[in-house]
């Protein structure tokens, strides 16, 4: 085949299991050849409405098999996929859609509301409607239903961009990180070596597809492998017991907060779990008590770190070592390097503190359209850097110990304070502000905005502030508490001091 991309997948994966189901979503099932098949129909539509190689395909819904669809079929024509976070604000989604350029526009019936309101924000655009499409708006059965199935079989390398996925940036603005079709094979290999997934797996995909842990460590790597994908639309923690005992389930990716529903359950103690070979969590640090939850059912339960950047296996922890390395995110994914550095680059010794850098094939690109954010993530050696501090150990192993880049982690949602604080600047009432994360026994952590008011403006409340936040940023970067003071702690060259910011706000 010419094309070596992810577009090429499904039919490589339909010589050998065709028959296999491949997806099943909402008690429906597809086989490779369906799937294939849909994929070849919907490239061809697409081609006919003029998109081609480097051309952007933008999709915006929740977990549904017509994100897998449109992902393959844009790499099937060498186009470039642009998952949007559907929990985004229209300001925000209108920003990603111009940023990237993109020609197509697919989305989910969900969110017609949304892409009602970004239309007269956005430049020429076909839209492309999963149901009920507005005037102006073609339908995508329709597509697939007038569209042939020939082969197509478009030059495509693995140097080629594959997928732009926004991950919000210190500068308050989206960063669009370039992953190739390289970085997304490579990482999959990763997590084939170290998950060990297998021909038969059955991998219930219920955290978000957008973003890169639900697509890259979970999704693609069963599809390579000839197994089968649950896909839910939405996290319910009973309907998750519901779809492992159904299905039989043997392995599933989420974050912390989602696992402690899940065992918040009344049917937590009694479920059949006895089809899950392992599980698998990561975007948050995964308290101990959590493992322990799992380890207490017989689970195998193994966890990670990775970022958007990095496609996004970086480190990985795996259930054999999980209990002795308990506290650390494991060693370097099969194909990654990983270091952690002090000045002058010089690697740490054992129990130091430093700057996590990452080389290899999954390491993205660059940030889209942004060359000054390009360089400033690279190192002078080629390393990525980012901006996470971790303190390695005797044995290689690293525990992420804080976040140089002071982002904020709620229930996997990684929140920059920069990105909410350039909004809260745009209050009428508000001079100076911070965002600092706070302790939450449901999130993990949440954020804190610590104000100041200029003087004579009228009195302003929390609820006043966090209104004014709530048409402007999504729901999960709000933050949930507002504290007003007199001044915020400075240098003598007028810097903001952060760190005194926390120790005087950042307790519950």
């Amino acid at each position: 085949m010419l094309n070596q991309g992810i577009g090429s997948w499904t039919a490589r994966r339909v010589r050998k299991t065709p028959e296999k189901v491949a997806v099943v979503h909402e008690g429906r099932g597809s086989t490779y050849r369906q799937l294939h098949e849909r994929v070849l129909r919907l490239a061809h539509g697409l081609r006919r409405v003029g998109v081609g190689r480097g051309d952007r395909v933008a999709y915006l819904g929740p977990n549904h098999p017509a994100f897998l669809e449109t992902l393959f079929a844009a790499g099937a024509l060498g186009a470039v996929f642009v998952p949007l976070n559907m929990r985004l604000a229209p300001a925000e989604v209108a920003h990603i859609l111009t940023d990237s350029g993109a020609d197509v526009l697919v989305y989910g019936p969900e969110q017609a509301s949304l892409v009602q309101a970004v239309r007269g924000d956005v430049g020429p655009l076909r839209v492309i409607a999963l149901a009920h499409p507005a005037a102006g708006e073609s339908s995508y059965e329709e597509v697939i239903a007038s569209s042939p199935a020939d082969p197509i079989d478009e030059p495509v390398t693995l140097d080629d961009l594959c997928l732009i996925m926004y991950t919000s940036g210190t500068t308050g603005r989206p960063k669009g990180a370039m992953l190739t079709h390289g970085n997304i094979t490579w990482n999959t290999v990763n997590v084939l070596v170290d998950v060990d997934l297998a021909s038969d797996e059955v991998t219930l995909v219920v955290a978000p597809l957008f973003h890169t842990a639900g697509l890259n460590m979970t999704c693609l790597p069963t599809l390579i492998k000839g197994g089968t994908v649950v896909l839910m639309s939405a996290f319910d923690a009973a309907e998750v017991l519901e779809q492992i005992e159904t299905h039989r389930v043997t392995y599933m990716f989420g974050v912390p907060t989602m696992y402690n529903a899940i065992a918040a359950c009344p049917r937590w103690e009694e479920a059949d779990l006895s089809s899950l070979r392992q599980v698998n969590c990561g975007g948050a640090p995964v308290p101990e008590s959590t493992i322990r939850t799992y380890q207490r059912r017989g689970l195998s339960f193994s966890q990670g770190y990775g970022m958007t950047e990095t496609s996004p296996g970086t480190l990985y922890l795996t259930k054999e070592m999980n209990e002795v390395k308990a506290g650390t995110a494991g060693v370097p994914h099969f194909f990654t390097d990983v270091r952690v550095v002090g000045p002058g680059l010089i690697d740490v010794a054992p129990g130091e503190k430093g700057e996590i850098v990452i080389s290899g094939p999954n390491v993205m690109r660059g940030y889209w359209q942004r060359p000054a954010d390009t360089a400033g993530a690279f190192g002078p050696d080629g390393w990525f850097h980012s901006g996470d501090i971790a303190t390695p150990d005797e044995d290689g192993y690293i525990a992420v110990v804080d976040r140089l880049k002071d982002v904020i982690i709620s229930g996997g949602e990684n929140i920059y304070p920069a990105e909410v604080e350039s909004v809260l600047h745009q209050h009428p009432a508000i001079a100076e502000c911070t965002v600092i994360g706070v302790p939450d026994p449901r999130w993990g952590e949440v954020g804190r905005a610590v104000v100041t008011v200029n003087p004579g403006a009228e009195a302003t409340g929390e609820q006043d502030v966090l209104a004014f936040l709530r048409d402007r940023l999504a729901g999960y970067k709000i933050p949930k508490s507002v504290v007003f003071v007199d001044e915020l702690p400075q240098s003598a060259t007028g810097k903001l001091l952060k760190k005194l910011v926390r120790a005087r706000y950042g307790t519950s």
